[in-house]
């Protein structure tokens, strides 16, 4: 190609630049929260299903907490490897990959007969859930221009949301069905999303930083140009990119030979751990320790588990109990629409602590609640009521703050070379614990009262308040510049 026809391509890509960002970079972003929102919808909908598969299927307490347990820990494989095969295929084929795990799974648990079939369908989607927890944020944070990352990073958790929203309606809406039908269809909806997702995956741009990554420079800037603002801001993000990988930012070569462990993230995972420098370990340790907090303070419990708390207030009818889970959904999806428009104003440090205080306090109350209604022996009104708009927001409160921003942050603070498998020990991190407290919570309530159980959430809430003080700001801040933020934030 001469450089005359480069320059009039480089004036097409530019053309009407506004709407083309918008055209490109939103719809790149769009796909990430499809699959995003298959895992909400895949958690949420297990939270009402549970009650009906558990009638229909005449299984145990314990084998529920399996059933509920075994989806995030079959995940775990997925979380150790989805950042090495983003680094390998490509974060686009990754999302492909994940499509196509939801797929399979949603079919095998729609068909759901015997409770040994059920399981394995829910393992196999708990491994599209993991590589769309590593991938979706991955993809979406490194196609976004700096100004408008936090809104666009923050999509995915909205999707999320959104799925968990349709997952509860779901759950209201089938429940009116046989009861031999009507979680089966609750299960297997994915399924379809998941097929056309895979089509739409195959037209859409693969991340720029990825194909630096692999010397494919001469289509990075191609995507850059559809995706950035102006020209300029896509050729200064080149330049950034080009150098963090080890090229030179002056090089107009559109094909260059980069380092293998480089373009394949091999050796990553050790050098991350042995070898890596103190800005970088306290990146890793800030990102893991939001994932962690994230986990232990209760946010599963009250998403998987929401109909068990409202029973235990004496809310017995069906209907009412999937009823007052759409609430928990509709919660989410409000509160983290509002979180999209303030990240990138008033910063993610801001809305983890204004989060992490409504958390407390709410877990808090809860706690109190429960225990009062637990000591009882009449039926308290007033309590089913209170618990369920302190569960509210509670939601609320972390769809506003921890949840969306611990996506943000962990996976835009890692450099460019620990990236991917940075954010997969994350979700590492974020499914052992996961599972932890979902295979555990019904024995641990049955044995300590629930009342007891959010009783160590709040503290553990309160302590993750303290926590986030720790973290350096990163609103507005380049991908590449951000051990720079956190040398400073050390001094």
């Amino acid at each position: 190609m001469s450089s005359e026809d480069k320059n009039t391509n480089g004036q097409l890509f530019m053309e009407d630049s506004h709407r083309r960002v918008n055209k490109y970079a939103c719809a790149s972003v769009l796909a990430a929260c499809i699959v995003s929102a298959m895992f909400g919808y895949v958690t949420g909908v297990m939270s009402g299903a549970l009650v009906f598969i558990q009638e229909d299927l005449g299984i145990s307490d314990l084998q529920i907490q399996l059933l509920v347990g075994m989806a995030h820990l079959c995940g775990l494989p997925g979380s150790l490897i989805a950042g090495r095969i983003a680094d390998h295929i490509g974060r686009r084929y990754t999302i492909i990959v994940a499509c196509i795990a939801f797929l399979l799974g949603s079919v095998l648990m729609g068909y759901g007969q015997p409770y040994a079939i059920l399981m394995i369908g829910n393992c196999i989607v708990g491994v599209g859930v993991s590589f769309a927890m590593v991938v979706a944020p991955l993809y979406s944070t490194e196609i976004s221009p700096p100004s408008s990352r936090g809104f666009f990073t923050s999509l995915p958790t909205l999707a999320v949301n959104t799925g968990f929203l349709f997952g509860y309606l779901s759950n209201y809406f089938f429940e009116k069905l046989s009861l031999r039908l009507g979680w089966r269809l609750m299960v297997a909806v994915p399924a379809v999303p998941s097929l056309c997702l895979i089509l739409i995956m195959l037209k859409l741009v693969e991340s720029p930083r990825w194909l630096v990554m692999q010397g494919k420079v001469g289509e990075a800037r191609k995507v850059l140009l559809l995706v950035s603002n102006a020209k300029e801001e896509a050729e200064q993000r080149l330049r950034e990119i080009k150098n963090v990988v080890g090229i030179d930012g002056n090089c107009t070569l559109d094909i260059v030979e980069v380092p293998k462990k480089t373009s394949s993230g091999k050796g990553a995972l050790k050098e991350l751990f042995c070898e890596a420098s103190p800005v970088v370990r306290r990146i890793l340790f800030s990102a893991v320790g939001l994932h962690l907090f994230l986990r232990l303070g209760g946010s599963a419990v009250i998403l998987l588990y929401g109909p068990r708390v409202f029973e235990r207030t004496g809310i017995t009818d069906k209907s009412k109990l999937m009823l007052a889970n759409v609430g928990i959904g509709v919660s989410k999806v409000v509160f983290s629409l509002i979180s999209i428009f303030l990240s990138d104003k008033f910063g993610r440090k801001f809305l983890l602590l204004i989060g992490a205080v409504g958390l407390s306090v709410s877990m808090s109350g809860l706690a109190v609640c429960l225990t009062i209604v637990e000591e009882s022996k009449e039926k308290l009104l007033w309590a089913q009521y209170l618990t369920i708009i302190l569960t509210y927001i509670f939601v609320a409160s972390m769809s506003i703050g921890i949840a969306p921003m611990t996506w943000v942050y962990s996976s835009e603070i890692f450099p460019l070379r620990f990236r991917a498998q940075g954010l997969s020990i994350c979700v590492i991190v974020n499914r052992i614990f996961t599972v932890a407290l979902v295979t555990s919570f019904i024995s641990i309530y049955k044995a300590i009262t629930m009342g007891g159980t959010f009783f160590v959430y709040s503290a553990i809430n309160i302590a993750a308040l303290f926590f986030y003080t720790t973290l350096p700001e990163t609103k507005g801040r380049s991908l590449e510049d951000m051990e720079t933020v956190f040398e400073r934030n050390s001094k």
